[in-house]
C-alpha cells in the first residue's frame, strides 16, 4: 500500500472546468466574429509614386470598392454607386464601440468642411436597429447617413476585423485607404489629401 502525504488527495474542482470553459469560448466566439486575419493591413497613406498594389485582407489598394445597396436608418436605400464622382469615407462602427464614439465628432466635422467638394462619409452600423442607430446620431448630432447592415454582410465584404475600421474611396469608386482603430485628425487630413481634398 503507498503512502499518500496529507493533502495530496485533493477532490475535483469544478471551478477550474468552468473556466477552461468560459476561456475555450471566448476564444471560438472571438475567431467566428471577426475570422483569423491571412494578410496584415496597411493602416497607413499610399504612396504617391506608381499604382498602387498592397493588399488589403483580400481587397487591393488602387482596386474598386466592392458595391452594396443598404438602408439608412431613417428608411433612406442608400447604394454605393449613387456616389460615383464624390470621394467616399466609409466608416464601420457599433453603438457600443467607446473608439467609435470617440471617433464620430471628427469625422461630421470632416464631413462638414468637405461636403461641397463632393465628400461624404456613411457610417456603416453593425446589426442595430434603426431605432438605436438614429438615436445614436441624434445623440452625437451627426448629419452623414447611418446605415444599417443587417447580419454584417457589408462588414464581411469589407473584411472588417475590428471598429472602427474606416475605408476611402477615391472618385472613381477605388481604395486608397483602410485604416483600423480610432483616426485621429492628422491621418483622416493625410488619407484626404491622398484623394486630393484639401482646406
Amino acid at each position: 500500500m503507498l503512502n499518500r502525504e496529507p493533502g495530496s488527495d485533493r477532490s475535483y474542482q469544478p471551478w477550474l472546468a468552468l473556466l477552461v470553459g468560459v476561456l475555450i469560448g471566448a476564444a471560438i466566439g472571438y475567431f467566428v466574429f471577426f475570422g483569423v486575419p491571412s494578410t496584415p493591413i496597411d493602416s497607413q497613406p499610399l504612396p504617391t509614386a506608381g499604382p498602387p498594389q498592397i493588399a488589403l485582407a483580400g481587397l487591393e489598394t488602387g482596386g474598386p470598392a466592392p458595391d452594396f445597396d443598404l438602408e439608412a436608418a431613417d428608411g433612406t436605400p442608400v447604394g454605393l454607386k449613387d456616389y460615383r464622382g464624390d470621394v467616399v469615407l466609409l466608416n464601420f462602427w457599433a453603438t457600443w464601440c467607446a473608439p467609435c464614439r470617440t471617433e464620430m465628432p471628427l469625422l461630421e466635422s470632416a464631413f462638414e468642411s468637405f461636403r461641397d467638394q463632393g465628400f461624404v462619409v456613411l457610417g456603416i452600423d453593425f446589426d442595430e436597429s434603426a431605432e438605436l442607430v438614429a438615436a445614436f446620431g441624434e445623440e452625437l448630432g451627426l448629419s452623414f447617413p447611418l446605415l444599417l447592415d443587417p447580419g454584417g454582410k457589408i462588414q464581411h465584404l469589407y473584411k472588417v476585423r475590428g471598429y472602427p475600421t474606416t475605408v476611402v474611396l477615391d472618385r472613381e469608386g477605388r481604395i486608397q485607404a483602410y485604416h483600423i482603430g480610432v483616426l485621429t485628425e492628422s491621418q483622416l487630413g493625410g488619407y484626404l489629401e491622398s484623394v486630393e481634398l484639401s482646406q
